[in-house]
Order: C-alpha cells, then structure tokens, then sequence
C-alpha cells in the first residue's frame, strides 16, 4: 500500500517560515561584521556571551540592509546593551 503525499492538491499553500532563516548575504554587505563576530568567537573560545556587542552590530547590519526582518533590539536578547548605551548618553550631558 503506498502513503505518498498528495503536494498537487490546491489545499496546500506553501508559506515563509516565522523566523530562523533569512536570505544569504550574496554580496558580503555584511561580511565585515560577521567576520569581527567569528574572530571574537574564536579568541574567546565560542563563548558568545563575551562576543555579543559584536553580535548586536552584525544583526543591526543585516536588518538595515533588508537581509532579515527588523526587530526591536531589544527583542532580540539585547536589552541590556541597550541600556548601557542610554546610561552613557546621560552620563557625557
């Protein structure tokens, strides 16, 4: 008896997934930043928690050059960050 899966009926609509994958960077727009990131990951043994300003800014490029969806840094794992950047603004006025 055969179970093959019917892909040809017009129920089936395909869609992009959610979140998780997003387009190559064809052009290297982003090359530098993820090779900073890749070299910090190395010095510091794969502890990316010690990478992640490195990170943050690889993720800034991809969102401001259209290569993923842009999201709230702070959605992103980056609150933090974001708060010490706010903290060192009111401390230079």
């Amino acid at each position: 008896m055969s179970t093959a899966m019917n892909f040809g009926s017009k129920s089936f609509k395909p869609r992009p997934p959610d979140k998780g994958s997003f387009p190559l960077d064809h052009f290297g727009e982003c090359k530098a930043f993820k090779e900073k990131y890749m070299k910090c990951l190395r010095e510091n043994g794969s502890d990316n928690s010690l990478c992640r300003h490195e990170s943050k800014e690889y993720l800034e490029c991809r969102m401001d050059r259209r290569l993923m969806a842009r999201e709230p840094l702070e959605k992103l794992g980056f609150k933090d960050l974001m708060e010490e950047k706010v903290e060192s603004e009111n401390q230079k006025v």
